[in-house]
């Protein structure tokens, strides 16, 4: 089973960016197609916030992040990115990745907690004013 490994979290003030990176330590496979990242804030639930399906590319984003996160994948697809710009205070969390295989008939990968059966340690990020 492939090990996750999250890193590129920090402290940033509101505005800014970060790049997270995601790798998989044996790569990612049929079994996790779908990565995806979460964050998890202080007394919330964890939430799926990008999704990307491996094998075309195609993307998911919650309406909380859309137009300010991009997911990516490296050439090599072993590193998974999420670029994250216009940080804002309420994106202060841990942030997780994780990895499962494609479900469902649709373009892109869905991003409920129970699709994903890999999951990294998870990176904090702070945005402060």
């Amino acid at each position: 089973q492939s090990r996750l490994v999250e890193s590129g979290g920090g402290s940033v003030q509101v505005g800014g960016s970060l790049r997270l990176s995601c790798t998989a330590a044996s790569g990612f496979t049929d079994d996790t197609n779908c990565i995806a990242w979460f964050r998890q804030a202080p007394g919330k639930d964890r939430e799926g916030i990008a999704t990307l399906y491996s094998n075309f590319g195609t993307t998911y984003y919650s309406n909380s992040v859309k137009g300010r996160f991009t997911i990516s994948q490296d050439n090599g697809k072993n590193t998974v990115y999420l670029e994250m710009n216009g940080l804002k205070l309420e994106d202060t969390a841990m942030y997780y990745c994780a990895a499962g295989p494609k479900r469902g008939r649709g373009s892109e990968c869905y991003s409920g907690i129970r699709f994903y059966h890999v999951w990294g340690q998870g990176t904090r990020v702070t945005v402060s004013s």
